[in-house]
């Protein structure tokens, strides 16, 4: 082994993982294989968290090509042995903080990092969208990946006409409430400054609703009442799996504002980035024009 050919990578929680040469099986949680596969690395596998079930969520897989990407489960179905079963050289985990390996139980983080090297990217509310963005593209071309100049102007573009729609005329002044239903009663509202995706929507100029100050450091559980009394013009709802759809809480009253699809674990390529940002456009050009 030469010092040209080993791997090298030192992951959020300041732990430098290393291999002999560069990793090409990579099993990873399902966001970041997502955002790895959008910035240009297809992973082996990818798995999911307790949120999830035996087939993977949708709502969190991207462009994924599932039929290439193997899906090995998720919350108390993992163990050490069912993650290595396809020989990954490399896991690639997230954080939430504290550098904890999000969606897999201590018990079992912890003999996995004894058998194949483990990088943890945190994707907490303390970093920007842009610094969690930033790593995953570092990580990345470690492995392989090359810059598209192209996906950086998609991104560009895109800022520039949500900066443009917010700054001119009736459309800066449209309400966005970002919520997770929880039934037909019931939704969860989120606190715009701790979700790193939607305060670039904040910096852009759009007008997102904050709720109430009360229990719940990232979301507000209102009544289907108060929600709606928050007068959205437009609703980014969360779209995973486990959240109810947005039709059981909206009642005939409040099926007028434009809808965003939402994933609040979101994907951190450009490409993906920009997707999402000419949604909120296109729905707020649309509640201009109700």
């Amino acid at each position: 082994m030469t010092e040209q050919s080993e791997w090298r990578f030192s992951d959020d929680r300041g732990q430098l993982s290393t291999a002999p040469r560069r990793p090409g099986r990579v099993l990873a949680y399902v966001q970041a294989g997502a955002t790895l596969w959008g910035l240009g690395i297809r992973p082996q596998a990818v798995f999911g968290s307790d949120h999830d079930g035996p087939e993977p969520d949708r709502a969190k897989t991207g462009t994924l090509p599932l039929d290439e990407v193997a899906y090995v489960g998720a919350g108390a179905a993992l163990d050490v042995e069912r993650l290595l079963d396809g020989r990954p050289d490399l896991v690639v985990a997230v954080s939430y903080g504290g550098g904890h390996v999000y969606g897999l139980a201590p018990e079992t983080a912890k003999p996995l990092e004894e058998r194949v090297p483990v990088v943890v990217i945190d994707v907490s509310q303390a970093r920007t969208f842009g610094e969690i963005g930033d790593r995953f593209a570092e990580l990345a071309r470690s492995l392989g990946a090359e810059d598209r100049a192209d996906a950086d102007a998609d991104l560009d573009a895109a800022r520039d006409r949500l900066r443009t729609l917010t700054a001119t005329g009736p459309a800066g002044a449209r309400r966005v409430v970002a919520l997770s239903p929880a039934g037909p009663d019931q939704a969860h509202v989120a606190r715009p400054g701790m979700w790193p995706e939607l305060r670039v929507l904040t910096e852009l100029g759009v007008q997102l609703v904050e709720p109430a100050p009360g229990p719940g450091a990232n979301w507000s559980t209102l009544g289907r009442a108060e929600t709606f009394a928050l007068r959205p013009d437009v609703i980014l709802t969360d779209i995973r799996a486990h959240a109810a759809p947005l039709d059981e809480l909206r009642g005939e009253g409040d099926g007028s504002a434009p809808v965003v699809p939402w994933n609040p674990e979101p994907l951190y390529g450009p490409c993906d980035h920009a997707r999402f940002l000419g949604l909120v456009a296109d729905a707020l050009e649309a509640a201009r024009t109700r």
